[in-house]
């Protein structure tokens, strides 16, 4: 069984518009609230996973570093990743496995971070680092709609340290009781976690369904790359919560439902 801590390394605002598509705002802004500028305040709820051989991290946030860049989401009480998993009582470099759901800017910043001298460095140098095949052809080579969610900063200098791991099919068994799935629709091969935990199968959806607000299938946030693509991996996604009562994990809820049970209701 494993042990988990939900590590929020902060929060940011995204145009409210954007991450509920062709949802009206007087239906959506009932379900998650909006500033009178129309943006919605989103969360970077990241987790560490562990047992008695491993130490897994699921996402790692923006970082802390080149935020600047960054102006327009106005990132706030953004926490050093590292710091969080000390805080847990793990140093940087017994963690085992960093998961990234996928390369977006706010899902894999926290993988790099600058020294004194304004170097880059790997926060996590002995882990490895999982990223699907299709993800990092795509991050190589991005689409013109995802151009600007990727930074080479975050991601390349753990494939120079040897440290990337590229899982080439659509399942993976990352140890025993920590599975690894491909979901298409937001990006490709975006990475959904599932392990076994003492309340139950937990499930790290990503962007999949990025807040308790994005449970209906039709509510797809207009920065998902294939609309499609992404109702079909949410009904693929909860079709299997229905079978598997689970913990699901929203990775941007700012508000409320990380870590809620899922029903067959939803």
């Amino acid at each position: 069984m494993w042990q988990y801590k939900i590590l929020t390394g902060g929060f940011f605002h995204a145009d409210g518009g954007a991450m509920f598509g062709a949802i009206p705002k007087r239906a959506w802004s009932r379900k998650y609230p909006a500033a009178e500028d129309n943006t919605c305040v989103l969360a970077m709820n990241c987790l560490l996973a562990w047992n008695s051989e491993r130490a897994v991290l699921l996402d790692t946030g923006v970082g802390t570093k080149d935020l600047g860049e960054l102006s327009y989401y106005r990132f706030y009480d953004v926490r050093d990743i590292a710091e969080m998993v000390r805080a847990q009582g793990f140093e940087p470099e017994q963690v085992t496995d960093v998961v990234l759901s996928h390369l977006h800017f706010d899902h894999c910043g926290g993988c790099t971070s600058r020294d004194a001298d304004g170097n880059l460095r790997v926060t996590f140098p002995n882990a490895r680092h999982w990223v699907s095949r299709r993800q990092w052809d795509n991050y190589l080579q991005p689409n013109a709609l995802e151009k600007a969610s990727f930074r080479l900063e975050d991601v390349c200098p753990v494939h120079e340290s040897g440290l990337l791991q590229l899982m080439e099919s659509d399942c993976c068994e990352l140890a025993d009781g920590f599975l690894l799935f491909t979901y298409d629709g937001h990006t490709a091969g975006q990475l959904v976690s599932l392990f076994e935990s003492k309340e139950g199968v937990c499930v790290f959806a990503g962007d999949v369904i990025p807040t308790r607000a994005h449970l209906p299938n039709d509510w797809i946030s207009a920065y998902d790359t294939h609309p499609l693509q992404s109702l079909a991996a949410k009904i693929r996604l909860k079709k299997e919560l229905e079978r598997n009562p689970s913990r699901l994990f929203f990775y941007h809820d700012a508000y409320s439902g990380v870590g809620c049970r899922t029903e067959s209701s939803i």
